[in-house]
């Protein structure tokens, strides 16, 4: 009985599941296509009424501001029901089409850096809201960085079609609005509700603490790679703004394809080798900028850039998303990975630029030594302290030690399906003994008809068939 019960519901189980994993990617796919489509928008428009170092500050201290949405949108949330949460989200959707017309409008410099502005800090409240109800949608966390890496990929792949496809700035930004009120409509339509497999249960106390001391150490490595990675940016933008290259054409669906990859290549055993990986496709984006100082081909820079930056966008993400399960709010650390990498970027743009524009590459060598030293150290640190913190508890000689005995199990038994003591007693014969009925009966002083009584009795209580279903029962307590 128990098995024809359960099987049907693992069957419906495994099927949402496939649902669930599509939402997921759907999910953070969109917001994805929605973010770097917006960025691209507004660099163009803003590129047309100043000067390319001014471009790309005001690129990033715009997504620097999408860290307040990302911070501020989960607690601000956490206050609000049902209703307000759909209605909040609906605001900011149609608040964020009102902005992209008015970046297209680009009425003036100074307009089009308040609406950028206003605009990041709304997407970034989407964006933590789409991730974290991502991973409450994400059950098996197995496969938690191919999943982003495929919403990645899509994401990427959407924003290529749309800026090469379509050549109005206009009809580019009506598909931009509709993903956006899609996106809306799916935040609104998952419910906030549902529980994340709380692996705090699953851990002791001192490693609920520990997960605080692995955020800490994460912000502070995303930080120092996202120096590395902006400084690139800053140099690949500046050549955008400047009209000596486009970046949204052919090589960027490198960034779609090395997002994906990456998905893959971090799950390899449960993402134990994640932090490894980053830090080798890390040694390649330090060599690209040396590259791009040195005046080499400018595409060579530009492909490295692209391999590497989706390697990076999926670590960050997975990354968050995963440790994010252990603490006490998830909902604020899920998606505080894109919020770390953009006000890094925000707070390093003047310094990256005069970087870029002194020429003095000896000293962009010492800074990269410094980075590529503290980024060491950091890596490791984070890399044991994550290990320690994912790997599934060992069972100790204590733990069992505190396994119950022999005669507990059946005084649990016993409780448990309201045995009689007769019956306590043939159960304990037909589960410690492989003696046939007639020798139990004999042992008992009862006749095999009263012992089969007894038996169907027990069968009947315990909802099994057969005595390999008792001794199933008994050895699970």
């Amino acid at each position: 009985m128990s098995v024809a019960t359960v099987t049907p519901n693992t069957k419906n189980l495994n099927g949402k599941n496939g649902k669930e994993y599509i939402s997921a990617i759907m999910l953070m796919g969109i917001f994805t296509f929605v973010f770097l489509d917006c960025e691209y928008l507004f660099v163009n428009m803003i590129s047309l009424s100043t000067v390319e170092s001014k471009t790309v500050a005001a690129q990033n201290y715009s997504l620097g501001l999408s860290a307040l949405g990302f911070v501020l949108c989960p607690i601000l949330l956490n206050h609000l029901g049902k209703i307000a949460k759909a209605a909040t989200t609906a605001a900011t959707a149609v608040l964020s089409i009102g902005l992209i017309i008015m970046i297209c409008n680009h009425i003036s410099y100074t307009a089009t850096l308040i609406s950028g502005m206003l605009l990041f800090t709304l997407l970034g409240g989407i964006g933590s809201t789409a991730i974290y109800k991502a991973l409450l949608l994400i059950k098996n966390k197995k496969h938690l960085a191919k999943t982003v890496g495929v919403s990645y990929m899509t994401g990427t792949l959407l924003q290529f079609i749309n800026n090469n496809v379509i050549l109005s700035d206009w009809t580019q930004a009506a598909i931009l609005s509709i993903f956006l009120c899609v996106l809306a409509i799916m935040l609104i339509k998952i419910k906030s509700d549902v529980k994340l497999s709380d692996k705090r249960l699953n851990n002791n106390e001192a490693k609920c603490k520990g997960a605080s001391a692995i955020m800490i150490c994460l912000i502070i490595l995303v930080a120092l790679i996202t120096f590395i990675f902006s400084t690139l940016d800053n140099a690949v933008t500046l050549y955008h703004a400047s009209g000596a290259t486009d970046i949204g054409q052919s090589p960027r669906i490198l960034l779609a394809l090395s997002g994906l990859v990456a998905g893959f290549l971090f799950d390899i055993k449960e993402r134990k080798y994640m932090s490894i990986i980053m830090y080798c496709v890390m040694i390649l984006s330090t060599i690209c900028l040396v590259i791009i100082q040195f005046s080499a081909p400018f595409l060579i820079g530009l492909t490295v850039f692209y391999l590497s930056a989706g390697f990076f966008a999926v670590f960050f993400t997975a990354s968050f998303m995963e440790i994010a399960e252990y603490t006490k709010t998830p909902s604020l650390f899920a998606g505080l990975g894109r919020a770390v990498n953009n006000i890094t970027a925000a707070a390093i743009t003047g310094g990256s630029l005069s970087l870029l524009s002194s020429n003095n590459n000896i000293l962009i060598i010492i800074v990269e030594l410094i980075l590529f030293t503290a980024i060491s150290i950091v890596m490791l640190i984070y890399t044991v302290k994550r290990n320690e913190i994912t790997a599934e508890p060992k069972q100790t000689e204590t733990q069992e030690e505190t396994k119950p005995n022999d005669e507990e199990r059946l005084s649990i038994i016993t409780d448990s399906y309201t045995l009689t003591q007769r019956e306590a007693e043939v159960f304990k014969l037909l589960v410690t003994t492989d003696n046939d009925l007639q020798t139990i009966a004999d042992e008992m002083y009862i006749s095999k008809r009263t012992l089969e009584r007894h038996i169907t009795s027990i069968y009947k209580k315990t909802q099994t068939k057969s005595r390999i279903g008792l001794l199933a029962i008994f050895n699970n307590k």
